[in-house]
């Protein structure tokens, strides 16, 4: 909600806030007036995942009062939903970004001056270790310290529910209640409770890995070709040391690294942005891997929770895969082993989100596996794994932004097991003379050729915030009548939950009769608007240009 900027700038110059907090809030007003009202103009809006935003001094910016306020608010909700057990725990992580351990820490003191139990990585862990990590020690929740894949000037503050999941409906809403009554450091409890903080690391690890080992399908093809050639790099995050523990626990043993990219360094210097789904953030470990006559490279974000991928094509050149394809191809490859394995039955599903290819329905609706679709966000994958426990078995699920995981031991995307999945279907495509690039082909000629988009819209600023609100409006009151050159049959309205059966979101989907679709929604943690594009047919590649020259390209 927007406020009087200045007004609540005044506020920080008094004794609640340190003289440096103090000293930069007087820089601000005497020098720059705009970023003063950007810092100030609204609070950092705690979302239904959490914090992002900008680090930086302000009631708008990522900073240690900011984060202990919502640790506050976070801790009051936790202490009321479980108020009858004697004691309340809570994991926390962090990645390689900027200030990241210090909100780590900022967060651990705030909930055990809360009387919580706290069990603190010693150093950066990925999101989906957090997520094992809270079911592990059996807590009531946790946090993970990130902003993903944003630029390093971000940072970000993940919270995550009992069950290792990110918070849904009702956590959610109900902790933004409580995070919105904290509007002062002084109702902050940020001393005292030290003893309640548990150092942890190895043991996790070791768990971690042992659970994973037991969700692979192929290991003989695995030790057949141990000597596979992989690159792997972390883009200075949190992968960088159990992502290569992971592989060679499986039997690799030709793993390069990107050395200048090992580097655990917050601002991101060998990249434009740390973020896989971007062609450039894995230029230095495609050149390793022409250097190395590898046959497979993979890029895990800061916190390790998205993965992107090279591989060779028919021609030998190495070629990106989208997040689409990735996830078609261990989608192919899980229900494939898994048939062959003999552990298909009538309880098992896959889940994958509404912006996703439908190529894995396709592929699933083949197999005989129900396939859930939900909104975007892997917490919703979650939630239909948590609604399942004891009547279904989750064989995995992904999302078309590079986010994948098999299993349920981690309830969020997890790029380590997805890594070794990759690796794994790599060697067991070896063992049958074809290589990933071939398998896919191969799942084009079986279920027809599927083809996605993406275009996104950068809006910065107060100003791009209320452009992006008022796209949406438009297309609401105004939707398109033609997708390219086929009329529109359908329109589905993603605010109206009583029409979709999901929980309502900001998205809205147009579906022409060619089966073409565009999905349109803000982004729920950059200032963007997102446009996804699909098709099916041999003339797919046309129609998404179409597609993406109609709304905006």
């Amino acid at each position: 909600m927007e406020k009087n900027y200045l007004k609540a700038a005044k506020l920080w110059l008094g004794p609640d806030f340190d003289p440096q907090t103090r000293e930069e809030v007087k820089r601000l007003m005497d020098s720059d007036p705009g970023e003063l009202e950007e810092s100030f103009y609204k609070n950092l809006e705690f979302g239904t995942g959490g914090l992002r935003g900008i680090m930086g001094t302000g009631t708008n910016r990522m900073n240690k009062y900011t984060v202990g306020m919502a640790t506050q608010g976070v801790a009051n909700y936790l202490k009321e939903n479980f108020k009858d057990l004697p004691q309340i725990k809570v994991a926390i992580s962090f990645d390689s970004r900027n200030h990241s351990a210090e909100f780590a820490r900022i967060t651990a003191n705030v909930f055990a001056a809360n009387g919580m139990k706290v069990y603190l990585f010693d150093a950066l862990r990925p999101t989906p270790e957090l997520s094992f990590a809270i079911r592990y020690f059996k807590c009531q929740g946790g946090v993970m310290v990130t902003a993903s894949h944003n630029p390093k000037e971000y940072n970000g503050y993940k919270v995550y529910w009992e069950d290792g999941a990110q918070i849904i409906a009702p956590h959610d809403a109900n902790i933004i209640g409580e995070v919105l009554k904290i509007d002062s450091p002084a109702q902050v409890k940020f001393t005292g409770g030290g003893e309640n903080i548990e150092i942890v690391g190895e043991e996790v690890d070791k768990a971690y890995l042992e659970a994973l080992s037991t969700l692979f399908l192929s290991p003989d093809a695995v030790k057949k070709h141990a000597d596979m050639k992989i690159v792997y790099t972390p883009l200075h995050g949190t992968g960088v040391r159990i992502v290569p523990m992971a592989l060679r626990k499986m039997g690799f043993t030709n793993i390069y690294g990107v050395e200048a990219q090992n580097a655990t360094d917050g601002n991101f210097p060998t990249v434009k942005s740390p973020n896989p789904e971007e062609s450039s953030a894995l230029e230095m470990a495609v050149a390793e891997a022409e250097r190395a006559g590898a046959s497979l490279v993979m890029a895990t974000d800061p916190d390790a929770d998205r993965v992107g991928i090279a591989v060779r094509d028919e021609q030998g050149k190495m070629i990106l895969l989208n997040g689409n394809q990735t996830a078609s191809i261990l989608t192919y490859y899980l229900l494939r082993r898994w048939k062959e394995l003999g552990k298909l039955n009538d309880k098992t599903y896959m889940v994958k989100t509404i912006v996703t290819t439908e190529l894995m329905a396709a592929m699933a609706k083949a197999f005989g596996v129900k396939m859930y679709n939900v909104l975007t966000g892997f917490k919703y994958i979650a939630a239909i794994v948590r609604e399942n426990e004891g009547k279904g078995t989750f064989i995995g699920g992904g999302e078309e932004s590079y986010g994948f995981n098999a299993g349920e031991y981690v309830r969020d995307k997890d790029a380590v097991v997805a890594c070794c999945l990759i690796a794994e279907c790599s060697a067991w495509c070896l063992e049958q003379g074809k290589t990933l690039y071939g398998l896919l082909q191969d799942i084009y000629n079986e279920f027809g050729y599927y083809k996605e988009s993406l275009l996104s819209l950068t809006r910065k600023g107060k100003e791009g915030v209320e452009e992006i609100r008022n796209m949406m409006k438009r297309f609401r009151e105004n939707p398109p009548q033609k997708l390219g050159d086929s009329p529109v049959a359908r329109v589905m309205d993603y605010t109206r939950p009583q029409e979709t059966g999901l929980p309502s979101s900001d998205v809205l989907q147009f579906f022409a009769q060619d089966g073409s679709v565009v999905s349109v929604r803000p982004s729920g943690t950059e200032p963007k608007i997102k446009f996804y594009f699909g098709a099916h047919g041999p003339d797919a590649a046309e129609k998404i240009k179409r597609l993406a020259e109609q709304f905006g390209a």
